[in-house]
C-alpha cells in the first residue's frame, strides 16, 4: 500500500504554448503515443505514483497505479467516515443493552 504521505503531491504550472496553462498534478507526465509504445513502462516511470498523460501538451487524464489508488479511496473512505462522526459527535447517546438488540 502507497502511504498517504505519497500521495501529497504539489500541483506544477506548465505553460502549453499559444493556449491556457494547465496545472499538472503528477510528478512524471507522458504522451498518449508514449503510454500506447510502452504501457507498462510508463507506470514505472512514475515510481508508485500517478503519472499524467498528456494530449497535445494538455493533461487528458492520470494513470494511478493499483497501490495508489486504493490508498486515495481509503482516505476518501476515512473523510466520509469522519464526517459522519463529526455529525453525530453531539447526539444524545441511547442506553441499550445486549439484550435490546
Amino acid at each position: 500500500m502507497v502511504p498517504h504521505a505519497a500521495l501529497n503531491l504539489a500541483p506544477l504550472f506548465v505553460p502549453s504554448g499559444k493556449s491556457m496553462p494547465h496545472i499538472i498534478h503528477a510528478r512524471v507526465t507522458a504522451s498518449v503515443t508514449e503510454l500506447k509504445r510502452n504501457p507498462m513502462g510508463t507506470m514505472a516511470a512514475g515510481q508508485g505514483a500517478a503519472v499524467a498523460i498528456l494530449n497535445h501538451n494538455a493533461p487528458a487524464f492520470y494513470c494511478v497505479p493499483a497501490a495508489a489508488y486504493e490508498a486515495m479511496l481509503n482516505m476518501i473512505e476515512d473523510a466520509e467516515l469522519n464526517a459522519i462522526a463529526d455529525a453525530r459527535m453531539n447526539s444524545p447517546e441511547i442506553a441499550v443493552t445486549l439484550d435490546d438488540l
